[in-house]
């Protein structure tokens, strides 16, 4: 197996489309994306530096959602809707408790 070349296979999701509520629902869960991130790293030594440094564990992206580029939001906002779709497609609903 170690020779194999690794060939991603994720369950296609463009044919799931989210509800508005939803969609709003996504920049929360990309906010905690990174939160979620930000804290492992801190954890583990990591802090905040202008450019990523791995030997001094110096990470730019070690800020407050808010403050990332929207490149680095975008790589959230694409994991947090690409989570919302596959669980619509494999059958499962959301619904905002009342």
């Amino acid at each position: 197996m170690k020779n194999r070349p690794y060939i991603p296979a994720p369950i296609p999701t463009d044919n799931i489309e989210l509800p508005k509520d939803i969609l709003l629902l996504s920049e929360r869960i990309a906010e905690n994306v990174h939160e979620t991130w930000a804290a492992a790293r801190i954890s583990e030594g990591w802090t905040w530096g202008a450019e990523r440094n791995d030997a001094l564990r110096h990470h730019p992206c070690l800020v407050p959602y808010c403050e990332l580029p929207e490149s680095e939001k975008e790589y959230d906002r694409k994991t947090a809707m690409e989570t919302l779709r596959l669980i619509l497609k494999l059958g499962y609903s959301i619904k905002k408790a009342e």
